[in-house]
């Protein structure tokens, strides 16, 4: 069975792209406008095509010095276990080296059970210890 081709690209999706993809792997969705605020004010984007149709996305977010926010890695439930993830965190993770300084950090918060593909990556799980846990609010 052949390997299916995709392309990457570094621009954003459209916002009903995203919200699709969302929504396929479980995540809820906010209104149409909301998103593409959001994806205007990203930092870098790298998104997977598999012909026109969006595949793969991940992104940065932050204020542009001291910090960055790795955000929004999806990969279809189809497409996944292809490399496409792996793919994905290269080109963010170039992205950072390319316009990171010293001292900047960089976050993330994973789906339970993905903190081993970022570790990969070199991402720590926060034990709590010397950085606190990590918390989030949803709106």
């Amino acid at each position: 069975m052949p390997v299916p081709s995709f392309t990457l690209k570094q621009r954003p999706p459209s916002a009903s792209d995203l919200a699709e993809l969302r929504a396929l792997i479980g995540w809820r969705n906010p209104e149409l406008e909301l998103i593409e605020q959001s994806i205007e004010q990203s930092l870098f984007w790298v998104t997977a095509y598999q012909g026109n149709h969006l595949v793969a996305a991940g992104r940065v977010i932050g204020d542009s010095s001291m910090y960055f926010y790795v955000q929004d890695v999806i990969v279809h439930p189809k497409h996944q276990g292809l490399g496409l993830g792996q793919r994905i965190m290269e080109s963010i993770e170039a992205f950072l080296s390319s316009t990171c300084q010293s001292g900047a950090t960089v976050g993330l918060l994973s789906v339970k059970g993905k903190e081993g593909f970022y570790e990969r990556f070199g991402y720590s799980v926060r034990e709590g210890e010397s950085l606190g846990f990590g918390m989030c609010k949803f709106l």
